[in-house]
């Protein structure tokens, strides 16, 4: 089983309303890929509660082997996210382990 973990760091915005409907926006979307990314198994985002520390968004991925998970990074609705994501994205670490 293979665990993929992300952090995003947004690009500052002009108001916490407008990060906050962004973030909000942003969780919705990769949620929505369980329902149509076969090969992803389970997914968690969270967002930081904590807005004193550098990283907005949590995501907590799982995966079969790194075969599915590469199936999902090229998947055309993980790439939609990510277009989502990238205008406002100032920064992103990423993980993947084995369980």
């Amino acid at each position: 089983m293979i665990k993929h973990v992300v952090l995003f760091k947004l690009k500052t915005f002009s108001s916490d309303h407008e990060r906050s409907l962004k973030e909000t926006q942003i969780r919705d979307a990769l949620l929505a890929l369980k329902d149509k990314i076969k090969e992803l198994k389970q997914i968690e985002v969270g967002l930081n509660a904590n807005h004193g520390e550098e990283y907005n968004i949590a995501l907590i991925a799982t995966f079969d082997s790194f075969d599915d998970l590469n199936t999902y990074a090229k998947h055309p609705d993980h790439v939609a996210a990510g277009a989502l994501i990238r205008p406002v994205l100032e920064h992103r670490a990423c993980t993947d382990y084995e369980v």
